[in-house]
């Protein structure tokens, strides 16, 4: 596989445009193209950790740039995502059974991304407990690590739908989360001695472009829904692809 071919580039530059649009680094979207694109299997998830790290460091910039600042409670979140994440980074799983994991990941990805989460500003918002950070963070945190994502597909619609805060106070805090969490789970993987990456120069290039259009969009802009749901298929054919090869 051509890892500088023009659509191959083209569709990851897409991927980070549109997650970082929403404060994702894109590390699902990036799995599902990569994927397609047949890029082995012991590359997916440590290059797509990588292309997260930079897509969710511009994301976290944009929004809180743009006075979209996380809740005070991520630290609580983080306290407990992290070490799970490295936890699930450094766990051991056979291909077969990371490829069940990251197909349902994607899928889960895709049914976010499929509805519209826009949510009004002027609706209560409602605080987490202790115990609800703290189980959230830690299943959260080791699934991300484990399938090779940040976690904010998975943190953002909880978020959102237990109106723990507005919809870009989400972004912001969703791109803190992933940055953080990526960077614990390439950890795992190196005290593990399992990072495999590819040789990705365009793609990181193609990746740090669509972030910045993406995020500064994202946080200035409203975003837009129908590509999301294009987006979705993109997700919902990779996760098919992968539960039956």
């Amino acid at each position: 596989m051509e890892l500088d071919s023009i659509g191959l580039l083209a569709m990851v530059f897409a991927v980070a445009m549109l997650y970082a649009s929403v404060g994702h680094g894109g590390a699902s979207g990036y799995l599902a193209v990569l994927a397609l694109f047949s890029l082995p299997v012991k590359e997916l998830a440590g290059t797509a950790l990588v292309l997260n790290v930079l897509v969710s460091t511009v994301a976290f910039m944009q929004f809180y740039r743009a006075g979209h600042k996380p809740p005070s409670y991520i630290w609580i979140l983080l306290l407990f995502s992290v070490p799970a994440s490295f936890a699930g980074g450094w766990m051991h799983v056979s291909s077969e059974v990371y490829r069940v994991v990251l197909a349902a990941a994607l899928l889960i990805a895709a049914v976010r991304l499929a509805i519209s989460w826009k949510a009004s500003e002027s609706e209560l918002r409602h605080r987490p407990g202790l115990f609800v950070l703290a189980a959230s963070g830690t299943g959260i945190g080791f699934l991300s690590g484990l399938v090779g994502v940040g976690g904010g597909i998975f943190l953002s619609p909880l978020a959102i739908l237990l109106k723990w805060a507005s919809v870009k106070q989400v972004a912001a805090m969703s791109a803190l989360f992933i940055l953080l969490n990526s960077l614990s789970g390439i950890a795992g993987r190196l005290a593990d001695g399992k990072l495999v990456l590819a040789d990705a120069t365009g793609l990181i290039v193609a990746a740090f472009l669509g972030g910045v259009i993406g995020s500064y969009w994202g946080a200035n802009r409203v975003g837009g829904v129908m590509l999301r749901r294009l987006l979705a298929v993109v997700l919902m054919i990779a996760a098919l692809k992968l539960a039956l090869t």
